[in-house]
């Protein structure tokens, strides 16, 4: 029933109230809620990780000394110190659904609006992270690896300048927030005897791929493709099984039901 004024004529202001996209931007709101896990503690741990890795740099200066800084350098280029936010966001989104399922559906929130406001937060909080991350790199890459030839956010796997790590940053979050969307949905609604039977079909479909490639000999194509396409290319194409997760996420969650 329409909330009306004592004169019988609705308030123009509550229809806003019930648009799709006022829904949306609740859910989204749900989850910054407790912005500790996804917006504050992945910049405390990124910051302790660069203070190692300064730290290491340091040594590796110390050791190779001026002559062999050279040499030294080419191989600090292959880091892997940037890699782990994504996969703490895989883990992070996991987390952020299991948490606040249930929580939307007891304020009257829609499954369809809860998922699609959680795939728009999901979509600022890869933007945000990239753009962080990308700004970082730029740091990084104007003071020579933070004065010590370092490489954690231009690490050869992101790209040689700042636009085409920024959108491998974007990529890659999208995929790895996605992804873990999709177990998220798995999880709510099969618990553990669904991650096992999805951890179990994803592993015989990783190895039937590879299977086909070498039984075919087509490892040095598909290599030879890759390397060539560049990382933003690499990551392009894992917007595909970032695409399919989140659909496939979307259909589970429309018939999950908040289970303690």
């Amino acid at each position: 029933m329409s909330a009306t004024t004592a004169d019988g004529v609705r308030p123009a202001s509550l229809p806003s109230l019930r648009t799709p996209g006022t829904r949306i931007l609740n859910v989204m709101r749900l989850h910054k809620t407790n912005p500790y896990t996804l917006l504050i503690l992945p910049w405390i741990i990124m910051g302790g990780i660069l203070a190692v890795n300064i730290a290491i740099w340091v040594i590796v200066n110390i050791a190779a000394g001026p002559k062999g800084m050279h040499s030294a350098e080419q191989g600090l280029q292959y880091s892997g110190a940037g890699f782990w936010p994504f996969v703490y966001f895989v883990v992070g989104a996991v987390q952020a659904i299991n948490i606040t399922f249930a929580l939307a559906l007891g304020y009257g929130m829609t499954r369809r609006d809860y998922y699609l406001g959680t795939a728009a937060f999901f979509v600022i909080l890869a933007a945000l992270f990239a753009v962080g991350m990308a700004i970082l790199g730029v740091i990084e890459q104007a003071t020579n690896g933070w004065f010590l030839g370092g490489h954690m956010f231009t690490a050869i796997y992101f790209g040689a300048n700042w636009w085409t790590r920024l959108l491998v940053f974007f990529f890659g979050f999208l995929f790895c927030l996605f992804t873990g969307s999709g177990f998220a949905s798995i999880w709510v609604r099969w618990k553990v005897t669904g991650l096992v039977i999805a951890f179990g079909t994803l592993a015989a479909l990783i190895i039937a791929a590879i299977a086909v490639l070498t039984f075919t000999g087509t490892w040095p194509a598909v290599g030879g493709a890759v390397l060539d396409g560049g990382p933003l290319v690499f990551t392009a194409w894992l917007l595909i099984p970032a695409a399919i997760s989140a659909i496939t996420g979307f259909f589970i969650l429309r018939r999950a039901t908040p289970r303690s």
